[in-house]
């Protein structure tokens, strides 16, 4: 179906026309409308142009109005203050809108971007034989969001998971796995995630008191490094096997997050060794990159340590080895000529936001990015306990990631369950919805605070039905359908024709303003955003729930089919954002 055209855009354009016919010269010009509490819209814009065109901007704005068609769209439009514009939108305007978002079952007439393009998205990057903690869950979480709106908005989206898979410690672990060659057999075919993080974890533990305690076995490990990086057959297959375990486990913790990691999507460090050398040759031959003490460094003029002298990024160390820059200014090569990217999204911890404004630098100066080519990181901050701190366990530890989802599903179920009875849940269902209550929260908690700002981790209120929460959404969707099941042969209808009360009129302008929101949401890459639309989306719900009954005997007929039909569309709009945030809407809570 067609995009609708929003409320608020329709309006602009009424303006803009109303502007030019007043003032010629300010043909184009933003009228600068903005939401407001005095009406449905307020345009600030003519200040500023009757100060440009030396005229008194009251003057100015009420020949503005005269030159305004009211009727359909406008209901009223006046004059306020120094100039300001304050419209008021018709109910019938709002209410066919409505109608005709209600009427695209799948996209609720949000339009596809203007002008797509190929981002690649890089996100979810867990290390080969390492335990996921509570770190990866923002990179993990904020990347699956951001692709879903990106995707959703018509952009064409690469997603690329920079596993750590690579590097001397596989050294190690590959010597110990070839002189215990049994060690990661499985007796099964069958082996869950849980099993096979504790076959490499234990392998690990035994391999480091190994290396520890044995010089010739530390030796015979760090010529298997050599091996490794060589490409010697039958070291690869050996570090191949930790890979292939570590995917068992990494697949089923994304699974926990209800969140889907592709294999093919998976491209770690190791997938660039072949790019290394050249990337090197072309930095140090187009002068980007330079020898400094055997090392090929680039320097930056306003990069500097604490003793004032520049820090290079290092691209190849003075022994031969590389660096993590020569990997990732590799991955920007095969992302930018092999995948054809215009954009390169990277979902990293804003700790590490100097290594790449100096890898993203090294890139533009070797061309590889342009004008038409653009780098972004999507910066985001740490996850902390309730003391402010960065979340540990009592003992200090770094929270694992799958104890935390675990703790978040059994909270939640314990909520759910105790509304199960009132609702008919069977016990299928309450387990089912726990799970989509538990990891919802674990999701809205981060994804509706800014991504660049740190946030406290409190399951306490993250599963509550009160504030800011994903239980708080939930439960409003829930509740609308447990309406539309109670309708019986009534049915959601809009009907135009019906004056609005203000409950209403607030409910179905936030509605409108969906396709807006996401737009701008894709842009600027900020997913809480959206939560917080869909925050206030429910907010106006349950305003209207306290001063609009929907299923009242005393309501005529079609004013229980428009109010239906609003409820209804709030709830698809529910279900659409929320889906957008990977986050699950049950039907019964």
């Amino acid at each position: 179906m067609a995009p609708v055209t929003s409320l608020s855009h329709s309006v602009e354009q009424h303006l803009t026309s109303a502007l030019s016919a007043t003032l010629p010269e300010a043909a184009g010009a933003d009228p600068l409308l903005r939401r407001s509490d005095r009406a449905d819209f307020q345009a600030n814009g003519i200040l500023a142009l009757a100060k440009k065109a030396k005229a008194n901007p009251r003057e100015l704005a009420t020949q503005v109005v005269s030159h305004v068609v009211t009727g359909d769209l406008i209901g009223e439009i006046e004059v306020s203050g120094p100039g300001f514009l304050n419209v008021t939108i018709t109910d019938g305007a709002i209410t066919r809108n409505l109608a005709a978002r209600y009427a695209d079952a799948d996209r609720l007439g949000v339009p596809h971007s203007a002008a797509p393009g190929t981002t690649v998205i890089d996100y979810a990057q867990p290390n080969v034989a390492k335990e996921m903690h509570v770190g990866h869950l923002r990179s993990a979480v904020i990347g699956d969001a951001t692709v879903q709106i990106l995707e959703f908005t018509g952009e064409s989206v690469v997603r690329r998971h920079h596993i750590g898979d690579w590097g001397t410690q596989f050294g190690m672990l590959i010597q110990y796995l070839d002189e215990h060659p049994h060690e990661l057999d499985h007796k099964d075919s069958q082996v869950s995630g849980e099993e096979a993080m504790s076959n490499l974890d234990r392998l690990y533990k035994a391999a480091r008191r190994l290396f520890d305690a044995d010089e010739e076995f530390k030796t015979r490990a760090r010529r298997r490094v050599v091996d490794l990086q060589a490409g010697d057959p039958h070291t690869l297959a050996t570090w191949q096997k930790f890979v292939d375990e570590s995917k068992i486990y990494f697949f089923s913790v994304f699974e926990k997050l209800d969140m889907e990691i592709r294999d093919e999507d998976i491209v770690g460090e190791s997938g660039y060794n072949d790019m290394l050398a050249e990337t090197c040759r072309l930095l140090e031959e187009s002068g980007v990159a330079v020898r400094s003490e055997g090392a090929l460094c680039v320097f930056f003029d306003d990069v500097k340590g604490p003793d004032g002298n520049p820090v290079p990024l290092i691209v190849q160390k003075s022994d031969g080895g590389y660096g993590y820059a020569a990997t990732d200014l590799s991955a920007i090569r095969d992302r930018v000529f092999n995948l054809k990217a215009s954009t390169l999204l990277y979902v990293v911890d804003a700790r590490q936001s100097l290594h790449f404004k100096m890898v993203f630098e090294t890139a533009r100066r070797a061309g590889w990015l342009n004008e038409d080519v653009k780098a972004h990181q999507l910066a985001f901050g740490t996850v902390l306990g309730k003391d402010g701190k960065p979340f540990k366990t009592r003992e200090g530890e770094t929270v694992k990631l799958v104890d935390l989802l675990d703790e978040a599903v059994e909270r939640a179920t314990t909520v759910v369950r105790e509304k199960a009875v009132k609702v008919g849940l069977s016990e299928p269902e309450i387990v089912e919805n726990g799970r989509y209550v538990g990891v919802g929260a674990v999701k809205y908690a981060d994804l509706s605070t800014s991504a660049v700002r740190d946030y406290k981790f409190d399951l306490d209120q993250m599963v509550s039905l009160n504030g800011d929460t994903s239980v708080y959404l939930q439960y409003a969707y829930a509740r609308i359908q447990s309406i539309l099941r109670k309708a019986g042969e009534a049915r959601p209808l809009a009907h135009p024709e019906l004056e609005l009360a203000p409950a209403e009129r607030a409910l179905g302008l936030h509605l409108d303003q969906f396709g807006e929101t996401v737009h701008e949401v894709a842009a600027a890459y900020e997913p809480h955003k959206l939560a917080a639309y869909l925050y206030q989306l429910a907010s106006h719900l349950t305003t209207f729930y306290d001063q609009c009954h929907v299923l009242s005997p005393d309501n005529s007929p079609e004013v229980v089919e428009n109010r239906l039909f609003l409820v209804d569309l709030t709830a698809r709009t529910l279900h659409l954002g929320m889906a957008l945030l990977g986050i699950r809407t049950p039907d019964k809570l």
